[in-house]
């Protein structure tokens, strides 16, 4: 079901600022003044097929259901590729964050970067390239793009939800120790030397949830450091913002962890979405082949955040507005999500 952006919003604005219908009194007297307001009450009520299918009164009950399976638990966001480029997307999703908020769930945003990286390594003159889906990450390249991602990358984010009325603070995986970790290995064998990528040991999540409690949502860049007291814990390395909220969702035991991507989910050998796949499923379709290339990662993130504990991992279109808020919202009391804009992988 694909829910109204509209009705969503509103709602929250509504639910966000609730008054009592009193007002206080002026004079010395401590009761309250009462407003009245006189209404035509019609003496026969009449329902109808149109009445029953009014979009806005079926996107809230959708969206009431969802909101009484998600009360009070957290959501991780993976946030890239053209949502995070297109800058009227860009716009769309920190609404989304915000809007969340204003419903009453947690939620928590780690961000990647790619492209922004990109333009500055080739701007400095610093090459750079991949293995394994995973950039090979020199120091020369870490402190590039920890300068990208920490700073305008990461400020832009949190400033923009900020400015859609939600509250949100950006944060790299250095502070505090948010994200502890030890070098990652590539190649099938583990000997491919990937320079300074890492590989999250350790999820401050006293830090994310103080956080959380207070109403703000951590926007995460993913930077980290050594684990303390290690011989290096002083180096820096980049960590794949898929795997990073993959860990963060499992060590937070998420109720959702949506990867927001530029395709539109999981395909069958027809081209079919598949909306939903448990992870015996996935490692079917990739024994079959039907799961190929660049997909193999991204279930792979999706079926190791739910082996950690996560109730749902979402392979979601970002190239659709408002993503988020239709795939969290749109599932009702089961929570799989609208069907439509991505794949669910669960156990």
């Amino acid at each position: 079901m694909k829910l109204l952006s509209g009705s969503i919003i509103l709602l929250s604005s509504t639910l966000g600022s609730v008054t009592h219908g009193f007002v206080p009194s002026s004079s010395r007297s401590s009761r309250p003044c009462i407003r009245h307001r006189y209404h035509d009450i019609p003496t026969t009520t009449s329902l109808s097929a149109s009445d029953d299918a009014n979009p806005f009164v079926q996107s809230a009950i959708t969206i009431a259901s969802s909101l009484n399976s998600l009360k009070g638990q957290t959501i991780v966001v993976k946030y890239g590729g053209n949502a995070m480029t297109t800058p009227e997307l860009a716009t769309l999703f920190c609404q989304d964050v915000a809007t969340l908020q204003k419903l009453g769930l947690r939620v928590v945003v780690v961000h990647g970067g790619g492209p922004m990286i990109n333009a500055m390594l080739e701007k400095v003159g610093v090459e750079s390239r991949f293995e394994g889906g995973m950039r090979v990450s020199t120091e020369e390249v870490v402190d590039v793009a920890a300068m990208v991602l920490c700073g305008k990358v990461n400020k832009n984010i949190s400033g923009g939800i900020a400015q859609a009325g939600g509250r949100a603070l950006g944060l790299s995986g250095r502070d505090d120790g948010l994200l502890q970790c030890e070098k990652l290995w590539g190649g099938d064998d583990q000997s491919l030397d990937l320079g300074n990528v890492g590989q999250v040991k350790t999820v401050n999540t006293d830090l994310i949830n103080e956080l959380l409690d207070n109403g703000i949502t951590p926007v995460i860049a993913p930077i980290g450091m050594g684990c303390n007291g290690c011989a290096d814990e002083s180096v820096i390395y980049n960590i794949n913002a898929d795997v990073a909220a993959g860990r963060i969702a499992g060590e937070l035991r998420a109720a959702r962890v949506l990867f927001l991507t530029d395709i539109a989910g999981v395909l069958d050998k027809e081209m079919k979405l598949m909306d939903r796949l448990s992870c015996d499923d996935i490692d079917s379709l990739i024994g079959d082949e039907t799961i190929t290339g660049g997909m193999i990662p991204k279930v792979t993130y999706a079926t190791d955040a739910v082996k950690l504990g996560v109730k749902g991992a979402f392979i979601t279109d970002g190239r659709v507005p408002h993503a988020l808020l239709n795939e969290v919202l749109a599932g009702g009391e089961e929570g799989m999500g609208s069907g439509g804009g991505g794949t669910v992988v669960t156990l």
